[in-house]
């Protein structure tokens, strides 16, 4: 199993606008729920903490093999949101690692 993290700030002047990205974020991601093969868990959790240093939200999913994990970066679905999103990111932080039994 394939562990994906990713971590983003959002783009908002102000709480109330970060709140509003973060909705559509949420709404985007969680429109991949079985669309996606291989596709086993997908989690978005928003940051509470507020540190400055902190970022706003990070996706954690899960997929069956790295090959599954591969087609999700081309998959139709997942392109979809990347476009949905456009420039709502202003920053990107990435972890796949291997889940070992």
């Amino acid at each position: 199993m394939i562990r994906h993290l990713v971590m983003w700030d959002v783009r908002g002047a102000t709480r109330a606008e970060k709140d509003a990205s973060i909705a559509r974020l949420r709404h985007s991601f969680e429109s991949l729920r079985g669309r996606i093969p291989g596709l086993l868990r997908l989690e978005i959790g928003v940051d509470t903490s507020r540190a400055d240093y902190a970022c706003d939200v990070v996706l954690f999913s899960e997929f069956a093999s790295q090959a599954a994990l591969d087609a999700y970066g081309t998959h139709p679905e997942h392109l979809r949101v990347k476009q949905e999103l456009g420039d709502l990111r202003i920053a990107r932080h990435q972890v796949d690692y291997t889940v070992e039994d």
